[in-house]
């Protein structure tokens, strides 16, 4: 029978040698176990995250065995699993004079430097563990990959990766650990490449797949994150993020009939998701289902009825049904519920206009520009709203500043033409025209009521005639 490293033949034994030390604990006794005793149960108590047991066995160690260094050892990790970093390097230190060869006092050491933010005191440490040992050096190496992910530093996780591939290339689980680091470092070439790389070796990973999927999504590359999500649910048709994400991709590319029978997959499996409830109703209220939207954005309410979002499908649909007065009720929601997002105060502008509360919707505009000065629809329906005042003057005042803010926009550019106009500038009506023309041509007809027709150049017609 094979012996684990301890000397135990069996998880069993290991069992019985914990059960008879917490025996000796809750009984206040004083029993004696030898130091491969200790240290399978401090280990056990370690891998099983029960911290405060394993630092009850590690002090009964120390008393027990106080000249043990692989005791000792133990309870420096002990203490930096319940981040007391600096007494740990104190033990270290005593030890290190001891047992200058032992790597893992350097490993351990290493990850404390890490835990404190001494990253290049670490990597040291960690230089010196695979110097001191050339027999464990795979081992060695994978240990300190597993110390820098769970700390974050992906960056010096990268290096010593590669070391460890070239030792064992066969390992292809190395190759997802590598891509995941890369992934994380925003490196999203090299995170393709060895997602791939691992992929070619193991195609039934859907963790793989889901995660060369995102990569893809995040680069744009919505077709090719679609086929990995694909490959995803083909091997895993239950990993609700592969359907959540597909679902996303799909609304987002205007294919909402597509997204919603994956949407309505996802409720399935995850019918408390008040947050797929309400892109399912938005799926409906794209394709003109207004009942069926309605339902699902009623059902998100009741689930979370302080997410804003649900309240302003509601409210598109009040405004797309001709509603005014309901919809700046709900929008007026929406922006009570979150006073930070422009869309919702740009929603309850255009709702207060129709409803014939001009001097609200300015109101509501500069409140939405107030959160994102950058929000160039925003401009543009002020500047739209202050023109039908007949307030020309004000209108390039604001068209003007907002130009200098989001640059040249075509409907800025349109309002600025159609300003300069109706104030006989000519020459500044034909240069903004000749911009917002060359960007979007056919976005004149949104703006064309507010050109006085009679004022129009022979060059701007010119240009109008080609549309």
């Amino acid at each position: 029978m094979e012996e684990d490293k301890f000397g135990f033949a069996h998880e069993d034994d290991i069992a019985e040698v914990v059960e008879r030390f917490e025996r000796m604990k809750k009984n206040n006794e004083n029993y004696f176990f030898d130091v491969s005793e200790f240290e399978a149960i401090i280990d056990f108590y370690l891998d099983t995250n029960n911290s405060s047991k394993a630092y009850d066995a590690a002090d009964s160690a120390v008393h027990q065995h106080p000249h043990s260094v692989s005791i000792q050892l133990r309870q420096a990790r002990v203490l930096l699993d319940r981040g007391r970093a600096v007494e740990t390097l104190k033990i270290l230190k005593r030890l290190e004079s001891i047992e200058p060869g032992n790597y893992e006092i350097y490993l351990t050491k290493g990850t404390a430097l890490g835990m404190l933010g001494d990253v290049n005191g670490a990597r040291k440490m960690f230089d010196q563990a695979l110097s001191v040992d050339n027999e464990e050096t795979e081992n060695i190496l994978y240990t300190i990959t597993s110390i820098l992910q769970n700390l974050n530093y992906y960056d010096q996780m990268i290096v010593y990766m590669k070391k460890l591939i070239e030792l064992e290339p066969d390992f292809f689980s190395h190759f997802y650990d590598l891509a995941y680091a890369y992934e994380k470092v925003g490196d999203m070439g090299n995170a393709v490449k060895y997602y791939e790389l691992y992929l070619h070796e193991e195609p039934f990973s859907d963790s793989a797949w889901y995660n060369l999927g995102i990569i893809h999504n995040k680069l744009s590359n919505f077709k090719e994150a679609l086929v990995a999500y694909d490959y995803s649910l083909a091997i895993n048709p239950q990993n609700t993020f592969a359907l959540f994400n597909k679902a996303n991709i799909l609304s987002n590319e205007d294919r909402f009939g597509e997204a919603l029978e994956i949407y309505l997959e996802y409720l399935d499996l995850e019918p408390d998701s008040s947050e797929a409830m309400t892109y399912v109703g938005e799926c409906y209220e794209k394709t003109g289902k207004f009942e069926l939207a309605k339902r699902y954005f009623q059902d998100a309410i009741e689930i979370s009825p302080e997410s804003p979002d649900p309240w302003f499908g509601m409210g598109v649909i009040a405004f797309t049904q001709g509603s005014y007065n309901d919809a700046v009720m709900i929008f007026g929601k929406c922006t009570r519920l979150d006073e930070q997002n422009p869309e919702y105060y740009h929603m309850l502008a255009r709702s207060l206009f129709a409803a014939g509360r001009t001097k609200d919707s300015l109101r509501s505009l500069k409140k939405a520009l107030k959160a994102d000065p950058f929000f160039d629809d925003a401009w543009i329906d002020m500047g739209s709203i202050i023109f039908e005042s007949g307030a020309i003057t004000k209108v390039l005042k604001y068209m003007i500043k907002a130009q200098k803010i989001v640059g040249d926009v075509p409907g800025l550019n349109y309002l600025l033409a159609a300003s300069y106009l109706s104030s006989d500038k000519l020459n500044e009506a034909l240069g903004a025209f000749k911009l917002a023309f060359d960007i979007d041509a056919e976005l004149f007809e949104d703006f064309s009521n507010l050109f006085p027709q009679e004022k129009i150049t022979e060059e701007m017609k010119s240009l109008i005639n080609h549309i």
